[in-house]
């Protein structure tokens, strides 16, 4: 079963209150992921940003709107209740509490009133994607970071030789690989075939090293590149390498390199722009936003 929105979640969260005892958000989630059916690998899932899981992220919201509206009402922190207007709704036995059913309390329109920043066509989209605010800001963020990789990769693909040595070896440098980028680059040496081969240092000491390949391919990398790659790094006497590539690398290549006994790390033209994001390289910033919450301590009497 699929996670439920976060309206599908209202009545049945309303119902769960409806005993009018003083319920745990906790308690809550764990009640209504047992009568939706999740399995914990659902129960488990992440918002892009990893930092909450969906479906407590949409039990939240769904107990804020319904506070917006006056159904329910916070009695101490993590803590709420059903409210004399939330048990009157009850009592009219909905099919469905939803965003549309809310706007008929004047307190909840005058909620949805504040959220003057966006405009009524994303504010049906989100709605019609059944997104928590949360989940909406994520998931534009991510079609964002998406385009800007896109428009990296393009980028690496039409760079020269010596400025596609560049970028790999900073991209490992701030891996925490090869000590200072000085020592990194005096560790690889140009092939001339539009790519580099050389050896980098695993760890600032040089306790260990890594043999590098890196080529602009523009068809799909298939088992024999790898098993060629493998070759060398036995040449080498190396036991760990990083095949980097600018187009992708076929399933065989990669079940290839998970079965060797040497550790060969595949990383394609997709995983090469994020990690360039991930470590601003070739990108700066144009805008920053700061998501804050209340400090409930902050109010806390002594």
């Amino acid at each position: 079963m699929a996670i439920p929105d976060y309206q599908t979640i209202m009545l049945p969260l309303l119902r769960f209150a409806g005993d009018q005892q003083e319920h745990s958000l906790r308690e809550a989630i764990d009640q209504l992921s047992e009568k939706f059916g999740l399995t914990q690998v659902e129960r488990k899932e992440l918002l892009p940003s990893g930092q909450q899981e969906i479906f407590n992220n949409r039990v939240a919201w769904a107990r804020t709107y319904m506070g917006k509206a006056g159904l329910l009402e916070s009695t101490r922190r993590g803590y709420f209740k059903i409210t004399d207007r939330g048990v009157k709704v009850l009592k009219q036995n909905p099919d469905r509490i939803d965003v549309k059913f809310l706007e008929q309390f004047e307190e909840f329109r005058q909620f949805r009133a504040l959220r003057h920043t966006q405009t009524e066509e994303e504010e049906v989209e989100v709605e019609a994607h059944e997104r928590t605010p949360e989940e909406a800001l994520e998931s534009a963020y991510k079609q964002l970071r998406d385009n800007l990789a896109n428009d990296l990769l393009q980028q690496v693909k039409s760079c020269s030789p010596g400025l596609l040595e560049k970028i790999v070896v900073e991209k490992i440098v701030k891996t925490g690989y090869g000590g200072s980028r000085q020592d990194a680059g005096r560790a690889i040496g140009r092939t001339g075939d539009e790519g580099i081969d050389g050896i980098i240092k695993e760890d600032r000491l040089g306790l260990d090293i890594i043999y590098i390949q890196a080529k602009r391919w523009e068809s799909t990398v298939s088992r024999p590149e790898v098993q060629k790659f493998a070759g060398a790094l036995q040449g080498q006497r190396a036991r760990k390498g990083i095949l980097i590539t600018t187009s992708n690398f076929s399933k065989e290549a990669q079940d290839y390199a998970s079965k060797i006994d040497s550790k060969i790390v595949l990383i394609d033209g997709e995983q090469l722009a994020q990690l360039m994001i991930d470590h601003s390289l070739g990108v700066s910033p144009m805008a920053a936003y700061e998501i804050k919450k209340i400090d409930t301590d902050y109010f806390t009497e002594e």
